[in-house]
């Protein structure tokens, strides 16, 4: 008597609230094996509706077609989704939370895919009830064209332990996207916050992220808001995890070598795509707010909390909100040389 053929795994319903660059490029890679839901704003919807492609992560580009995608410009559109994907900015997570809130099924698994460290806890708290959990996108995403979402740098997406998150990793696997699970999320989503740092530093810059890792100076710059991190989470308490082959402190000693030595004990630092930007250089470009509060932002808190201060990180908080009060693409573009000048000024009390 033959055995009766397996099931097939019913696909997820998968909707990503907050479709942009990263949010897009989830929801590509996940439409072939998922039912993926784009809940975003309607401009940037508008430019799907002939389908999406993705590109990056040492892959042939991958066109999704329309039909493979549901795109909604209203919250509405979670329901019934098994697991709701948060992709907005920080500063609108708040908002996120209450858009939430009644329409999601109750089975439903929401997981922040977001920078910054508050954005699980602002979720939860807007959602009792529901499992929240905590996740980490290591990767950079740039929209290179209007209906093209490219990955420029590398790394395992990160999420809570939870055995109700099991499928969601599954697919994320199955997707070719490398997945951890981690028992460590508020360490692994400070270890991220020291790494955006240089967020801030690129978008000054104007360069990408390769040319500009490469430079002395701007290192320099992002070893100093580094250092006044790792001071502040020390005072608090806070044990960044360990995401690549070296601590945080040997992170930052590390980027202060000069270019050729550097070049040599950090290649891994500079394999990076030649388009990879970061997330901050795109708001500006675009016109939009930043993160600026929810990176930089975020380490003034923690050292104030604890007494001390981070006057580097202080001034490019500055530095930032200087260039979203300038015309989109229009920016200061800052060198190396006189950037890091800024920065030690601020830290000499100059």
């Amino acid at each position: 008597m033959s055995q009766p053929a397996p099931r097939s795994r019913p696909r997820p319903r998968i909707a990503i609230f907050g479709a942009g660059s990263v949010g897009c490029y989830l929801g590509g890679r996940l439409a072939a094996l998922a039912d993926v839901t784009l809940i975003g704003r309607p401009a940037v919807l508008a430019a799907l509706a002939d389908g999406l492609t993705v590109t990056g992560a040492g892959r042939p580009p991958t066109e999704v077609a329309p039909e493979r995608l549901t795109l909604a410009a209203e919250p509405d559109a979670v329901t019934g989704a098994d697991f709701v994907l948060v992709t907005v900015k920080s500063a609108a997570t708040a908002e996120a939370g209450r858009e939430l809130a009644g329409r999601l099924s109750p089975a439903a698994i929401v997981v922040s895919l977001q920078n910054g460290v508050r954005n699980t806890a602002v979720l939860r708290a807007a959602l009792p009830g529901h499992t929240v959990l905590a996740g980490m996108v290591p990767f950079n995403v740039l929209r290179t064209e209007s209906a093209v979402f490219h990955q420029g740098t590398s790394g395992a997406l990160m999420v809570d332990a939870n055995p109700r998150a099991i499928p969601l990793v599954d697919v994320l696997a199955e997707a070719g996207l490398p997945v951890q699970v981690r028992e460590d999320m508020p360490e692994v989503q400070h270890a991220k916050l020291l790494m955006n740092l240089n967020n801030a530093i690129n978008a000054l810059s104007g360069l990408p992220l390769r040319e500009q890792l490469g430079q002395r100076d701007y290192r320099a710059c992002l070893a100093l808001c580094q250092g006044e991190a790792l001071a502040a989470f020390r005072a608090e308490g806070i044990r960044p995890a360990k995401l690549g082959p070296a601590s945080a402190a040997r992170t930052r000693h590390l980027l202060a070598l000069p270019d050729p030595l550097f070049r040599r004990l950090a290649s891994s630092a500079l394999r990076i795509d030649a388009q990879a930007r970061s997330s901050m250089w795109e708001d500006l470009e675009r016109g939009r707010p930043t993160e600026i509060a929810d990176i930089q932002g975020e380490v003034l808190a923690i050292a104030e909390r604890n007494g001390l201060t981070a006057p580097a990180n202080a001034r490019l908080v500055e530095l930032i909100h200087d260039a979203e009060a300038a015309p989109a693409g229009a920016a200061r573009r800052w060198s190396g040389p006189d950037l890091l000048a800024e920065l030690d000024a601020a830290v000499s009390g100059g």
